[in-house]
């Protein structure tokens, strides 16, 4: 069983530039065609300061973070027993090319289902600008365990 004195305990801080050429890429790999998000001028067209953050793009900063592994090894989990189990955002306000975020990352609760067989590790990410603090966005992920 997953020792839940770890909840509340802080995973990972640290921060990362928003790269214009990155959100452009993603764009390009997941499809978006929408030039607001390739485009700087169709950006501040659409009264953006900048090309604007896509949804999902906040996660891939995430596991930038010096070492992206740190819950599982904290926790001590096999790898190889571990499951995507859900994720989820939840925005303040748009983020920018040229900003610099940051994140800070705890473990929100640990909790198990049938009998200890699957274990829950709830993430909660907190991203804010790193100048000034304002809130971006608040990111949530669950990875579950398979037991025997």
């Amino acid at each position: 069983m997953i020792d839940k004195s770890h909840i509340g305990a802080l995973i990972s801080r640290h921060t990362a530039l928003v790269e214009a050429g990155r959100l452009r890429f993603f764009a390009k790999a997941t499809g978006q065609t929408d030039s607001r998000y390739i485009d700087d001028e169709a950006a501040r067209a659409a009264g953006y300061p900048a090309l604007p953050v896509p949804p999902t793009f906040l996660f891939c900063l995430e596991m930038e973070s010096p070492n992206p592994r740190a819950t599982v090894e904290r926790l001590n989990i096999d790898i190889g027993r571990v499951l995507h189990g859900e994720q989820n955002f939840r925005y303040h306000r748009m983020a920018y090319a040229g900003e610099r975020l940051a994140f800070e990352t705890r473990i929100a609760d640990i909790y198990d289902k049938k009998g200890g067989a699957l274990e829950f590790v709830v993430r909660e990410t907190r991203v804010t600008n790193a100048e000034n603090d304002a809130p971006v966005a608040d990111l949530r992920s669950v990875i579950v365990v398979r037991n025997g």
